[in-house]
C-alpha cells in the first residue's frame, strides 16, 4: 500500500481566529476569509449536522445565510478534532457573542452532532416542501 504525503505550503490552523462568511455552503458548513490567509476556505461547524441539500437542506442553507453570510464571526477552533473526515476544519461559530450551533437547533434547522450519532437526525430536520 503506498502513503502519500501533502505538505501544505499554508500554516496549519490551530487556533481560535475572526473571519467574514463569504459564503454559506448548506446548512452546517460555510466559507470565510481572514488576515493570514489569502484566499477563502471551508470550514464545518463542529457542532450541529443539518441536511444536505439533495436531501431537502435548502431551508436549512437559507436559513443560516439570513443570519452570518457577509458577517464578521469568532470562529473556535475545536482543539481535540480540528478537521474532518473531508478536510475541512471543525469548528464552533460565533456572531455577536451567540453560538451560530445552538441557534440553528434551537430554530429546527439542524441536529446536535450528538444527536445524529443516536440515529435521530431525520426525525428532527426541517426539510423544504
Amino acid at each position: 500500500m503506498n502513503l502519500y504525503y501533502f505538505d501544505s505550503p499554508h500554516q496549519q490552523i490551530a487556533e481560535d481566529f475572526d473571519a467574514r462568511v463569504v459564503k454559506v455552503t448548506d446548512g452546517d458548513t460555510i466559507r470565510v476569509t481572514c488576515d493570514f490567509r489569502d484566499f477563502d476556505f471551508p470550514i464545518r461547524f463542529s457542532n450541529i449536522m443539518a441536511a444536505e441539500l439533495s436531501e431537502g437542506g435548502h431551508a436549512s442553507r437559507d436559513h443560516l445565510k439570513s443570519m452570518i453570510e457577509g458577517a464578521l464571526v469568532e470562529v473556535i477552533i475545536d482543539k481535540a478534532n480540528r478537521v474532518g473526515k473531508y478536510g475541512r476544519l471543525l469548528a464552533m461559530i460565533k456572531h455577536k457573542g451567540f453560538d451560530v450551533g445552538e441557534q440553528m437547533l434551537t430554530d429546527g434547522h439542524a441536529v446536535g452532532v450528538w444527536q445524529e450519532q443516536m440515529g435521530i437526525k431525520d426525525l428532527m430536520l426541517v426539510t423544504d416542501f
